[in-house]
């Protein structure tokens, strides 16, 4: 059987996997095929991941209705069990021609362990191993194609965990009880003094000066870059990058910035990042995830492309929002580093909940989002409000507040890539109704991801650039 979907203009025929095909065929399983599309009640849908430790390998059956909480599973099985890593799942796949992991235990050969409140579905939708094509099959079918699998209560209801997107006064408050809820009394002081960060460098606050400034001067921005011989390095390596591709040999900071880069583009990549070298990479980070500078680069160029295809009349400053591009996961850098230990569990939540926000995960773990914190810290350091409200308010497609068309174009870049499987998260389609308020249509953003991607090699190079600054 075919089933014909419509991805970004193009008409696809999805069809479950000979594989798949064989297994339903031999329990004599009735299904059928559905697109998967934002209608469909998350509670009937099947999410499957594969875990294992040192016993061996176990699936696990759960709603897209919650979260699985990996704490609460190793309570009931006794087991502390992480998803399996990336290259050892695809090997699996790969040798059933599959692309995303069905419901089926009996395709890995692994046990399986599966929600109860599953079976309280009317109907049930499991992955055909094909991405964006579910079947349909009844609890009674379910079951039998889990006849040898256990079943137990370990999902947390999405639905009940809380957070705010719209109250920014109160994250600095929000963040000293995550704090303490998640230290002991030996360290909390120290962490405590951790959130009080120091007072930024004196050559970041002055890039910060040259932000609010459109008549400095080259020399003075070659100035403060010279005072920093990391920092100068790195310019000059992104300036002589095939991204910009000079024409000839650049041979002093004032050359990348006067020939290449111009007096913007220096001072946002120089002020991300010096902010960035503030907290530093964290080692640890989700299986398969974008690496930090690939996503906040790909981000970036989304933006100032949509910026552009703005009209005229209510463009926001594309400097400001290209930047706000390069920074809007700023606050993950801040959670590595107050959070420590409680960042690895966060990780290993991220694997296991490709259908959950990481939003959601976080607030259900520690009480708090990255955003939260990165909002907080840019306000503290003094940032432009813009910027602010960009970082917080990113992953609110209703946000109509001041400054909203910078949040509005972090959305839905994001939006924009989640759908094109960069990025974590459901992807739920963005409402017309932000690309109305940015004054850009759905097809004139799909164009501009469109023309960022044709150039992903290099944003590749520029991301590498900066991964090693």
């Amino acid at each position: 059987m075919q089933t014909t979907t419509d991805v970004a203009g193009v008409p696809t025929i999805l069809s479950t996997p000979p594989a798949l095909q064989r297994v339903l065929a031999e329990l004599s399983i009735a299904y059928r095929e559905v697109i998967d599309h934002a209608g469909l009640d998350p509670a009937c849908k099947v999410q499957a991941v594969l875990l294992n430790d040192s016993v061996g390998e176990l699936m696990v059956l759960f709603p897209q209705s919650q979260l699985l909480d990996l704490n609460r599973l190793a309570d009931l099985i006794g087991r502390d069990m992480t998803a399996v890593p990336a290259d050892r799942l695809a090997g699996l796949l790969a040798k059933h021609s599959l692309r995303t992991l069905p419901g089926l235990p009996t395709v890995t050969g692994s046990t399986c362990l599966y929600e109860e409140h599953l079976l309280h579905q009317p109907l049930l939708f499991i992955s055909s191993g094909e991405p964006g094509l579910l079947l349909e099959v009844t609890p009674e079918d379910f079951k039998c194609l889990l006849s040898k699998a256990s079943v137990g209560r370990f999902g947390e209801p999405l639905s009940a965990i809380r957070f705010s997107l719209r109250q920014a006064v109160d994250d600095g408050e929000a963040i000293t009880r995550a704090v303490k809820a998640f230290t002991t009394r030996r360290i909390q002081q120290r962490l405590e003094a951790t959130i009080e960060l120091p007072p930024l460098a004196e050559s970041v606050r002055k890039l910060i000066q040259f932000r609010a400034n459109p008549d400095i001067s080259i020399d003075e921005v070659t100035s403060v870059v010279e005072t920093d011989p990391a920092l100068a390095a790195q310019l000059l390596s992104w300036a002589s990058s095939s991204y910009y591709a000079p024409k000839s040999k650049i041979r002093s900071v004032e050359d990348a910035i006067s020939r290449v880069l111009g007096v913007d583009v220096v001072v946002n990549l120089a002020l991300s990042l010096s902010l960035d070298k503030s907290l530093g990479l964290p080692k640890d980070h989700p299986q398969a995830s974008m690496p930090y500078w690939q996503q906040s680069i790909y981000t970036a160029a989304v933006i100032e492309g949509l910026t552009r295809a703005m009209p005229r009349d209510q463009r926001p400053e594309v400097g400001m929002t290209y930047l706000a591009g390069l920074l809007h996961n700023f606050g993950y850098l801040l959670l590595a580093h107050v959070f420590p230990p409680h960042f690895s569990l966060i990780c290993r939540h991220l694997e296991v909940n490709a259908h959950a926000s990481h939003s959601e995960i976080e607030q259900h773990l520690l009480g708090i989002s990255r955003e939260q914190m990165g909002a907080w810290l840019m306000r503290f350091w003094g940032m432009p409000e813009e910027l602010v409200t960009a970082v917080r308010f990113q992953h609110d497609p209703g946000y109509v507040g001041q400054d909203a068309p910078y949040p509005n174009l972090v959305c839905v870049a994001l939006g924009l890539l989640r759908s094109r499987g960069m990025g974590h998260g459901s992807g739920a389609p963005l409402p017309d109704a932000i690309f109305e308020r940015l004054g850009v249509t759905r097809d004139e953003g799909e164009a501009v991801v469109d023309k960022v991607l044709e150039a992903e090699a290099l944003l590749r190079e520029m991301a590498a650039l900066f991964s090693r600054a």
